[in-house]
C-alpha cells in the first residue's frame, strides 16, 4: 500500500485514537502509530469523569464501555488537610438515564479505542517510534521513524499529522515547541492495591498537608483493586524536595489510612508520570499538524485528569483535519480553527481550573469550605453541580461563594 495518507496520528491513547476514529470514519485515509504494543500499561488515575462520558457517547460508544471491566462511579468522597469528610452523591445533579463516570484501567480503555479506530478503517501500526516530522516548503508534510522490532526505517507522507503522543511528545520536540514548566506540571505516582477496605462505588480525593498543592486518590477498579496515588505540583514540589513514593508510602500508614491498608496487598510498584497542565496557551497548531491531549497541555490543572480533554481535542482535530480536506487547504491559517475550538471548548475551563487550583492552595480556606459543604445540603448541592457540570467552576473563584459560605 501506498505510504501517503491524508492523516497520521501519532500516539494511539485517548486523544489520538479518537481523532483516528472519527477521521476515518469521516473517510479520510489515516494512518495511527504508536511505539508501543496494545494492551499496554500507563501510568492514570483511570478516572473517567462527565465530559470523557461525554465524549464517549458523542462517539456512539458508551455503551460497550459500560461493558468494559471496571467500576460505575456514583460518590465522591472529599476529606479537607484537617480530616473533615465531605461525600457528594452525584445521582442529585444527574439525569437518572446519564452515566456520572467509570473507573477503567487504561491497560483496557486505551486498547478498546484503539480497536474501535481499527474497526473504522484506520491503518494501524504498533511498535512504531516517531523520531521526527518531514518539512516541505515551510510546512509538515509526514513522519519518520523506525519499526522497534526490525530497525526498518520508515517515512510516512501526510496532508496533516497530529501529534497526540503525551507529555514528553517526538511531534512536538520536532517542531520545537515541547516545553516543560515545572509551574504547570503535576508529578504524580500510582500504584494498584487489592483488599483496600471500605473501596465501594466512590472515588476519594483527600487533600494532605505533606503534598499541597496536590492530593492523595483512591479510585475502585475492577475485582477488587484500587488505584491509590498521589500527585502535587512540580515546583513546590522540588523546593521541599518531596519524594511522592515515600510520602504516599507515609500517608498509607498515617492514622487516616492505616486501618483501611492493613490488610491491603500492593500488586505492582509504585509508576510515575508528568501531567503538563493547562491554564496557559500552548501553540497547538501550524502549517500541515496539530497537537492534542497532553501534548497541547491540556490536564485539568484541578483535578489532574486529563483523559477527558484528550478525547474532545482529539475530535476537535478530527473536525478540523476533515473540514481542511474538504477545502484542500491544510495551510497555517485553515488548521487555526483547531485552536479556536480549544480556546471555546478546553482552554477557557482550563483557565478557571487554574484559578481554582490557586484557591486550593489556601488550607484555611480548603478547610472551611469542606466543612461548611459537610453541614450544608445546598452548598454540597452546589459542589455536586460543578462536577457534573451544570454549574461554572468559577463560581469557586468568586468571593461572593464564600460569602454565602458563611451564612450556610
Amino acid at each position: 500500500m501506498s505510504d501517503r495518507f491524508d492523516l497520521v496520528v501519532v500516539g494511539a491513547g485517548p486523544a489520538g485514537s479518537s481523532a483516528a476514529l472519527r477521521a476515518a470514519r469521516a473517510g479520510l485515509r489515516t494512518l495511527l502509530l504508536d511505539r508501543a504494543t496494545f494492551p499496554r500499561r500507563k501510568t492514570c488515575g483511570d478516572a473517567l469523569g462527565g465530559r470523557a462520558v461525554a465524549a464517549l457517547r458523542e462517539l456512539g460508544l458508551l455503551e460497550e464501555v459500560r461493558r468494559l471491566p471496571g467500576v460505575l462511579v456514583h460518590r465522591v468522597l472529599f476529606t479537607s488537610p484537617e480530616g473533615t469528610e465531605l461525600s457528594i452523591d452525584l445521582a442529585r445533579a444527574a439525569r437518572p438515564d446519564l452515566v456520572t463516570g467509570f473507573v477503567i484501567r487504561r491497560e483496557v480503555l486505551d486498547a478498546f479505542l484503539l480497536g474501535k479506530a481499527r474497526e473504522a478503517a484506520a491503518e494501524v501500526r504498533e511498535g512504531f517510534q516517531v523520531d521526527e516530522v518531514v518539512r516541505e516548503g515551510g510546512a509538515v508534510r509526514g513522519v519518520r521513524g523506525r519499526d522497534l522490532a526490525t530497525g526498518a526505517r520508515r517515512e510516512f507522507q501526510a496532508d496533516v499529522v497530529l501529534g497526540a503522543d503525551g507529555a514528553h511528545s517526538a511531534v512536538a520536540r520536532s517542531l520545537g515547541l515541547f516545553r516543560r514548566d515545572r509551574r504547570r506540571t503535576v508529578v504524580a505516582t500510582r500504584a494498584y492495591y487489592r483488599g483496600v477496605g471500605g473501596v465501594g462505588d466512590r472515588i476519594e480525593l483527600h487533600y494532605l498537608e505533606d503534598v499541597s498543592p496536590g492530593y492523595l486518590w483512591i479510585f475502585p477498579v475492577e475485582d477488587g483493586l484500587a488505584n491509590v496515588g498521589i500527585g502535587m505540583l512540580a515546583a513546590p514540589m522540588r523546593r521541599r524536595r518531596v519524594h511522592l513514593v515515600r510520602c504516599l508510602e507515609s500517608a498509607l500508614v498515617s492514622p487516616r489510612f492505616a486501618s483501611r491498608f492493613s490488610g491491603a496487598e500492593r500488586v505492582a510498584a509504585p509508576e510515575g508520570a508528568d501531567l503538563p497542565v493547562g491554564g496557559s496557551r500552548r501553540v497547538a497548531s501550524g502549517a500541515g499538524f496539530l497537537l492534542a491531549g497532553d501534548a497541547a497541555g491540556l490536564v485539568d490543572p484541578f483535578t489532574g485528569e486529563g483523559i477527558a480533554n484528550a478525547m474532545w481535542s482529539g475530535l476537535l482535530a478530527a473536525e478540523t483535519v476533515v473540514e481542511a480536506s474538504r477545502e484542500r487547504d491544510f495551510g497555517a491559517r485553515s488548521l487555526a480553527r483547531y485552536e479556536e475550538r480549544l480556546d471555546e471548548g478546553i482552554r477557557e475551563e482550563l483557565r478557571v481550573a487554574a484559578r481554582v487550583q490557586a484557591v486550593a492552595r489556601l488550607r484555611p480556606l480548603l478547610d472551611f469550605t469542606i466543612r461548611r459543604a459537610a453541614r450544608s445540603p445546598r452548598v454540597r448541592d452546589a459542589i455536586c453541580a460543578m462536577i457534573a457540570g451544570t454549574l461554572p467552576r468559577r463560581t469557586l473563584t468568586n468571593p461572593l461563594f464564600y460569602a454565602r459560605l458563611l451564612r450556610a
